[in-house]
This record gives C-alpha cells, structure tokens and sequence, in this order.
C-alpha cells in the first residue's frame, strides 16, 4: 500500500530549478507540503514557490548556502520550526567538468562540502529532529558515475561516490525510525554550463533521455513506497551503469 503524503512535509534541496523544482511538484501533487530550499536563484524559487501552492498545500522557502556549514546546520532547524519533517530530499549539488588533472584543491573542497558534507549534516539534523509516529525518508540524488567512476568530471564523481557511502551508512544507522535511499541518475537534463550532446546517448543502452516523469515516479516510490527498502541505490539511467 502507498503512504499517504497528504499534509506531510518534505525538504527539498536546491528546489528553485531543474530536478529540484520537479521533485517538489511531485511532492505537491500528492498532497504533501514541501519546503524549498535555494541559495541564490530568488526569481526561480518563487516560481516554483507559486507552483507548488498551486495544489493547494502549504509551502515555505527558506535560503542557506549549502557550502558554508554553519547555515547547513541551521537549515534543519529552521524547517522543522515551520512544520515537522516526514522526508530529505538531498538534490542540491555542483558538477564540473574538470579531470584528475586539472582539479584544484579549491575545486575538490567545494563538490565534497555541497555534494557530501552538506547530505550529511542535513541527513544527521533530520534524523535529530524526527518525531513523527511514522517511517522518515530520506532520499539522495547521486550518479551512476559513483558506481562506474571513470576520468571526467572527477571530484563530482568522487562526491557522488562519498554520497553513496553516506546513503548506505546511515540506512544502517537510522533504521527502523528512518529509511534512507538514493537515485543513481543518467541522462535526465543536459547540466546547464555544458552543451547539449547527443553523443551522450550513444552508450546509453535505451538510446533516449530519462523523461522528468520517470523521474518524478521514482522519486514518488521512494517517498509513498514500502518502508522495508533502505540502503538502496535506484539506476535511473536507461542502463548506462551496465555498459
């Protein structure tokens, strides 16, 4: 039997756009209330803010920079001040193309702090904080890179790996109160700061991009699906991990 979302609040991370915006739609069209969270995009959050309003359930925006710990931490608290947390949605993150080589310091810091430390921190602080008679979830975007790693978009894939391990870990650590899961992702959206390529399609074994509902559904089971599934990573990537 599915859970019903009807006035339970989820979190969502970097949900003013793209993934983020369609994961809190979907939250929203089944009756939950959901909480945005953005950092800079204020004209794209309250878009989706009207959005998600738009199924006549309860929302909130709240703005953190997910790559400064200190408003990670309080990010937590200040959505559980605005309605007690049923479910994370850990989508926020950085992806830039850069190899072993070219990778700075500068840049392995900023993909491990939002990608990995950030999921942590806010997994660790909703758990803290749950105290609802129900199962909590928590759900963590990722990439089959993470399982595949491979030579680009290096410390991404590193981060998205961590996150795995992080999923994982604190599915054993949280159980029963809360299951946590993750969505390894493939071809979904095109990233924005790179080119559309089809040649991404080529090794892709279902020859198409993921549509955003596929996208939406998985997300949807993860949230109203069975309790007894945790520690688990969901390929949604047409086979991609395979090849």
């Amino acid at each position: 039997m599915s859970i019903n979302l009807h006035s339970k609040t989820i979190l969502v991370t970097g949900a003013a756009r793209r993934l983020g915006r369609s994961a809190a739609l979907a939250a929203a069209s089944q009756g939950a209330n959901v909480i945005l969270h953005y950092n800079s995009s204020l004209t794209d959050v309250e878009e989706t803010l009207a959005l998600v309003k738009g199924f006549q359930v309860n929302a909130w925006v709240l703005k953190a920079d997910l790559g400064d710990t200190s408003q990670v931490e309080q990010l937590i608290s200040e959505a559980s001040v605005l309605s007690p947390l049923y479910a994370l949605i850990n989508n926020a993150s950085i992806f830039k193309q850069v190899n072993f080589q070219n990778t700075t310091t500068e840049d392995w810091e900023q993909h491990l702090q939002v990608n990995l430390t950030a999921p942590y921190i806010l997994t660790r602080e909703f758990a803290r904080n749950f105290n609802l008679p129900v199962t909590g979830r928590v759900i963590n975007l990722v990439d089959w890179r993470a399982l595949r790693p491979g030579r680009d978009h290096f410390p991404y894939t590193i981060s998205k790996a961590g996150l795995v391990a992080l999923t994982q870990a604190a599915a054993l650590n949280l159980a029963p109160r809360i299951v946590v899961n993750a969505i390894a992702l493939g071809a979904i959206l095109p990233p924005e700061n790179e080119p559309e390529n089809e040649n991404i399609l080529k090794p892709v074994p279902m020859k198409r991009w993921a549509s955003l509902k596929e996208f939406d559904e998985t997300i949807l089971f993860l949230l109203q699906g069975p309790e007894f599934i945790t520690g688990e990573v969901i390929h949604l990537d047409g086979g991609r991990h395979l090849v």
